[in-house]
């Protein structure tokens, strides 16, 4: 399963330093449902290398507002605490994982 980020917790997880994938998503998006399971098969994949996880817009709105997200799905990879590439819209697992190699 997927890393929960929240407003509380984005600083010392997500920007605390190395590699973050951060999906912007909510439950009434479509879209959001197709992108759920590669983000958790990434989650995985990608354990001890790199913090994969999900932001619900509407449980964290300050997050949501901080990185201007206006659509979702909206993934962002994070590297030491600066955004580095984005993703909006729905996208299969190897552009995403091609997007985080470059990263690693």
């Amino acid at each position: 399963m997927a890393f929960q980020f929240t407003d509380s917790n984005f600083q010392e997880t997500a920007l605390a330093g190395g590699v973050s994938v951060v999906d912007f998503w909510a439950e009434w998006c479509g879209p959001c449902r197709l992108i759920g399971p590669i983000i958790d098969d990434l989650s995985k994949q990608y354990d001890g290398k790199a913090t994969i996880g999900k932001v619900n817009v509407d449980e964290n709105p300050e997050i949501s507002m901080k990185y201007g997200i206006r659509s979702i799905p909206t993934i962002l990879i994070i590297k030491d605490g600066e955004v580095v590439d984005k993703q909006v819209g729905v996208t299969t697992k190897a552009n995403l994982e091609a997007k985080l190699a470059a990263h690693l």
